[in-house]
């Protein structure tokens, strides 16, 4: 009998009581229309009669929840003013019931029963909510995934026909531009383009590393570090000289590796490249500063400069292809970089700030110089 009376009362109050909601109720401009609003607090107000009365169950608020919780995904809508808006409409429905005479009569069980109905409510629409959200995520993940993917193919079949297409009257000119210098060693400019063409063979080299043609035209085989760097720097010599930037090497004399000697070339080349471009816009001193040291069972090599800071927030990605900090960038340089020194068993890393800009590059010593160094 005070179950029905209370349901009753209830009924009774709806009107009422949805007015006080939406007299305070948080919507969003991307929300639900008050309309849609008003017609799930009707729904969840009959919920809460039928469960009161036994001839709803907590299943049937569930399903109310699932359904709610597709709409919030649908309308973009914040969650949080969610929790808020469910919890406000408790709190006036509390509110309306202790202001009535019959309150004492109807009983803390009663109460208690229309308040988990609420929790229930709650904890099935945040959970499905989640649920929905996180699936949402995962497939705009996977559709990034494979967007990337989809252009590091692409961009690996164009650098192989590029390559191709390229290579071969590169080589030709290069070839009898060498004739020339040997036959006519004073003919003027030779010097000049035989930099600039051996500048675009590294380019196109890059190329070719992408296109992962380039791997299996090398051998593996033991690398001076100190030798390895300053013919790197003679390579490019002419750069650093028309920036007017100075190079502060200091290499233990002592220490090499086993690798592939033409990629890690092409590392040193394209990270010293990217210094150069980067002390470029600097007004006073110039530095490029190259460590190599041994710290431990590594090989240690940092290369900095003092020129403009990589932005903060692209540091995280700076290793991915197709990210870069130059106007005319291809940004598949760095990423060349460190798919060559994952293939050596090393790591890059980068740090920057408005001082000074450091790529870090570890490599394990050879086998052979741990063991002599555990025999000591």
């Amino acid at each position: 009998m005070i179950t029905e009376e209370f349901a009753r009362f209830l009924e009774e109050s709806q009107d009422c009581l949805i007015r006080e909601f939406r007299k305070s109720v948080i919507l969003s401009e991307w929300d639900l229309s008050h309309e849609a609003m008003s017609q799930n607090i009707v729904a969840m107000f009959h919920l809460v009669i039928g469960y009161v009365m036994d001839k709803n169950t907590l299943e049937d608020v569930t399903q109310l929840a699932h359904k709610v919780a597709v709409e919030r995904i649908h309308a973009k809508s914040n969650i949080g003013d969610f929790v808020h808006n469910v919890s406000l409409g408790r709190q006036v429905l509390f509110q309306h019931i202790y202001q009535n005479d019959a309150c004492v009569k109807w009983g803390f069980e009663l109460l208690t029963k229309i308040s988990n109905c609420f929790d229930h409510f709650l904890t099935q629409t945040v959970t499905r909510y989640n649920e929905l959200k996180n699936t949402d995520l995962e497939e705009k993940q996977l559709f990034i995934d494979q967007t990337h993917k989809d252009r590091l193919t692409l961009l690996a079949q164009m650098s192989a026909s590029f390559v191709h297409e390229f290579r071969n009257p590169l080589t030709s000119v290069m070839g009898f531009t060498k004739l020339l210098m040997q036959e006519k060693p004073d003919l003027p400019y030779l010097d000049i383009m035989m930099n600039e063409l051996e500048l675009l063979n590294y380019r196109v080299t890059q190329f070719l590393l992408v296109s992962k043609k380039g791997h299996s035209m090398q051998m593996k085989g033991p690398i001076l570090l100190v030798d390895l760097f300053e013919e790197t720097l003679a390579f490019l010599y002419p750069q650093i000289v028309d920036v007017n930037v100075e190079i502060d090497m200091r290499i233990d004399p002592g220490l090499g590796m086993i690798g592939y000697r033409e990629e890690i070339r092409q590392v040193f080349s394209n990270i010293i490249i990217n210094a150069i471009d980067a002390v470029l816009k600097r007004n006073g001193e110039r530095v490029v500063w190259i460590d190599v040291k041994r710290e431990k069972e590594d090989i240690v090599i940092s290369i900095a400069n003092n020129g403009q800071p990589i932005p903060q927030d692209l540091l995280p990605v700076i290793f991915e292809p197709f990210v870069t900090t130059k106007e005319l960038g291809t940004g598949i340089g760095l990423y060349i970089c460190k798919q060559m020194i994952v293939r050596h068993e090393g790591t890059i890393t980068c740090t920057s700030d408005e001082s000074l800009t450091t790529f870090t590059i570890r490599f394990p010593l050879p086998r052979h110089e741990t063991d002599e160094e555990e025999r000591k």
